[in-house]
């Protein structure tokens, strides 16, 4: 045939096509193929491919495949990186992507990082982090073995922590060798805390006392209270010494002299904690950078200013229950910003600016439950049973691991939340170390250690 020919037959058979049913044009299809040799089967076969196996990802300009797959779940995305290497490469890349799923598990995210196939190794690495977590794998268990009476005074710093015990001794561990650092002879020992140079110790004996670490030399000896010193804090810049007692006052002593500043009186339980911290918020009482020490007993919280010219006013008083029906648990959270305690009636959370309540978390079962750590992201909790981690995002709980039979303490001075970073987001790197430590009956301190991502 003629090629004007066959070209007047294809537009002629072409418009007759065009009016068919969708039924009849598959029917002259049929019958064409079965009409159709070798040649034109390997013809049909590779334009067919071209039209209805594009690769989108290779065609499309790069921004708008990062926009197509924004729509995707991480694990689609995983599964699509298998397809080819051109896929993986560019589903590697996509950063925001990656960041969104990291952020969505948790994970704290560092911008200044520019590598591109940065973000799919630290999902991969955070994904098996949260499994270990949701499987009770991501801890391991340790124990210190040294002191010979009661273990009541924990403390925790970059990865040491201090001990104080009956036996009238102060004890510095390093965490992750199990090895004692230093030991030296004190009074009993109710509360502690530490720098590199000094132990300040708050006692059973009324008294609050300065150790020297190098020669075990007591440096300064605060005399004044009446009951127990159940917590101590300290601040060097203000060269000032805070401490809670079970005469149910507040003394704040010149660090350097052990002179008592000042007494501060209106509680009428045991203050079983103080806290001595800058304020990064503004208000009518207080603005950034001022010193604020909280001050806690069985039902309240009083909020002080602290400079170098004390002023002994109280500036507020948070409690749960008007009728004194709720009880507050012994551990404090303040950073500045939140004041966290807990209660039975669950978690209570107040706003440093305006001392409003801003929420009450309550997890099933929440009677028994005490608070260890309180981050942005993630909170520490335990009971009798169990070590807790919650969500604050949702306010479920998404971990737990086994806790033995520790010593029971009405005050709580023996419980103790290691490494705090985590709790404001995990980055692969703060998820080690110290979690969680207790003393036990047997005079040693158990403790809960991250085990390593494997």
């Amino acid at each position: 045939m003629e090629k004007k020919d066959f070209e007047a037959w294809l537009d002629n058979i072409s418009i007759t096509f065009l009016s068919l049913t969708d039924l009849q044009k598959n029917e002259t299809l049929d019958h064409l193929i079965s009409l159709s040799g070798a040649v034109q089967l390997r013809h049909l076969s590779n334009n067919l491919e071209i039209l209805l196996k594009r690769d989108f990802l290779k065609l499309l300009p790069l921004e708008l495949s990062f926009y197509l797959l924004k729509w995707l779940d991480p694990q689609t995305l995983l599964t699509c990186c298998l397809v080819s290497k051109q896929w993986n490469k560019v589903i590697s890349a996509c950063t925001e992507v990656w960041q969104t799923a990291c952020k969505n598990l948790g994970w704290q995210i560092d911008d200044s990082v520019q590598d591109p196939l940065h973000w799919k190794k630290v999902y991969l690495k955070a994904i098996l982090r949260m499994k270990q977590l949701k499987d009770h794998e991501a801890f391991e268990t340790s124990s210190l073995i040294g002191h010979s009476a009661r273990v009541y005074a924990l403390y925790y710093k970059d990865g040491l922590l201090c001990t104080g015990s009956d036996d009238l001794s102060a004890k510095l561990w390093d965490v992750s060798t199990g090895q004692c650092i230093y030991g030296i002879q004190t009074h009993t020992c109710a509360a502690v805390k530490f720098d590199e140079q000094k132990l300040v110790t708050g006692s059973f004996d009324n008294t609050v006392a300065c150790w020297e670490w190098s020669s075990g030399a007591k440096t300064q000896h605060f005399r004044g209270h009446t009951g127990a010193v159940f917590s101590v804090d300290y601040n060097d810049e203000l060269d000032i010494l805070v401490s809670g007692s079970a005469d149910f006052t507040v003394k704040v002593w010149a660090l350097s002299t052990g002179t008592c500043l000042n007494t501060l009186t209106g509680h009428t339980e045991w203050v079983t904690k103080v806290v001595l911290q800058k304020c990064k918020v503004k208000s009518l009482m207080h603005s950034p950078g001022d010193h604020i020490l909280l001050s806690a007993d069985k039902y309240e919280i009083k909020i002080w200013p602290i400079g170098r010219e004390i002023n002994c006013k109280c500036l507020k008083t948070l409690s749960v229950s008007e009728d004194r029906s709720i009880s507050l648990q012994p551990r404090l959270h303040f950073d500045g910003k939140y004041i966290v305690c807990s209660s039975a009636l669950g978690l209570y959370q107040w706003d440093f600016a305006s001392y409003d309540i801003l929420r009450v978390i309550k997890p099933p079962d929440f009677s028994n439950v005490s608070l260890l750590g309180f981050g942005e992201i993630f909170a520490l909790l335990f009971d009798n049973r169990y070590l807790y981690i919650m969500d604050l995002r949702t306010e479920k709980l998404i971990s737990r691991w086994p806790l033995p039979e520790y010593r029971k303490s009405k005050r709580g001075s023996s419980f103790l939340a290691g490494e705090m970073s985590w709790l404001n987001g995990l980055n692969g790197q703060n998820d080690m170390g110290l979690v969680f430590a207790t003393s036990m009956p047997d005079h040693s301190i158990h403790l809960v250690l991250w085990k390593e991502h494997g």
